[in-house]
């Protein structure tokens, strides 16, 4: 079946124009083949630019071909984009560092990757939008808190969980947890939660925060059952109701429900997987009265083929509105599932709508 040249460049002009500044985002959507040499190249090509009387525009390497232009040897058109090569780099010291016993370090993942450590370096960050060490980290930290709801001790926890010294982990602890491990372990024994359940136009709103910030906002139809998820997530913590500053702060959630703006201005305790990290980062620069789809949230993250993942990660976020996954949306534009209610979803989108 033929393909068709991208909506997105639909004209030779807008074709040339990225031809000429060797626009990246450009590749893939169509390819350029040049008369005098017999070529053809992607848009980003570095080869030097040619006259734009002998360049032809082509959808396919396939069509190309068709034509007679072989393949350029420096940007290697019929093969997969530089950002699908990193893609896939990045992906496989992803799992490189899943699957070991200790994080390997920058030198071993780079060589692995066929790449000096700093290009690795910068090249991973651009992909994963944080480091390999912060990778390391927070896949460490996801073991840690598996590990200490199943193993006998914290010790076995940590050191399953790789950790060279019990000293280490007790440095990162209360980064990794928000809480004493042993705490944690115990279902947050010994913590103090403050909440407060207020209600608003969307129908009862809990927030609750530990002393490192808000770490649940969630809507219902009835306070009990959001009460009782928060026991469920702590059963053994001390769940203190808040003071004149922590109702303060429920009224800026409140405020934030009402009359969504910009990026909510409260304290966060933001807890998950590096993934999820990514995904609720993406999620927050979504401007009020614009929405994503999975798809593009993912390519956001240079993780395109990983749209069942930003859904998951959707679906976990415990942060309604400051982490504002009620602005992702299915691609054709629908609204699909969200975690408060689908109608709390559009009462949400429909605000923000009116007040862009």
């Amino acid at each position: 079946m033929k393909r068709d040249l991208s909506p997105t460049f639909s004209t030779d002009d807008a074709r040339w124009a990225a031809v000429a500044s060797r626009d990246p985002s450009a590749d893939g959507q169509f390819f350029y083949g040049v008369a005098t040499t017999g070529v053809y190249c992607r848009p980003s090509c570095g080869a030097r630019l040619p006259l734009r009387g002998n360049v032809s525009f082509h959808a396919t390497p396939e069509a190309a071909a068709a034509e007679g232009f072989r393949p350029c040897r420096r940007c290697r058109p019929e093969g997969p984009t530089q950002a699908q090569r990193q893609a896939e780099l990045v992906t496989a010291a992803c799992r490189a560092i899943e699957s070991a016993e200790t994080p390997p370090d920058l030198e071993t993942l780079a060589a692995a990757a066929g790449l000096s450590p700093h290009h690795f370096h910068r090249v991973f960050k651009a992909v994963a939008g944080v480091t390999p060490k912060a990778y390391a980290k927070a896949h460490r930290a996801g073991r840690v808190r598996d590990g200490l709801v199943r193993a006998g001790t914290v010790t076995e926890a940590l050191y399953d969980a790789g950790y060279a010294s019990s000293a280490r982990f007790y440095d990162d602890a209360s980064g990794v947890l928000g809480m004493a491990p042993r705490a944690y372990r115990q279902g947050g024994a010994d913590a103090v939660i403050r909440f407060a359940v207020a209600q608003c136009s969307l129908g009862a709103l809990l927030v609750a925060a530990t002393d490192k910030g808000v770490c649940a906002i969630a809507l219902g139809d009835d306070p009990d059952p959001l009460v009782k998820e928060l026991q469920d997530r702590f059963p053994r913590a001390e769940l203190r109701g808040g003071d004149a500053a922590f109702e303060a702060m429920v009224a800026v959630v409140v405020g934030a429900v009402e009359r969504p703006g910009p990026a909510l201005d409260v304290p966060l305790d933001i807890r998950g997987t590096a993934f999820q990290q990514r995904v609720w980062q993406a999620l927050r620069e979504i401007p009020p009265g614009r929405t994503c789809s999975y798809t593009e949230v993912a390519e956001r993250i240079g993780s395109p083929t990983s749209v069942r993942a930003v859904a998951a990660a959707c679906a976990a976020n415990t942060l309604a509105v400051a982490v504002p996954c009620h602005r992702v949306v299915r691609s054709d534009g629908g609204l699909s599932g969200y975690r408060w209610g689908v109608e709390r979803k559009r009462a949400l989108l429909a605000r923000e709508g009116e007040g862009a």
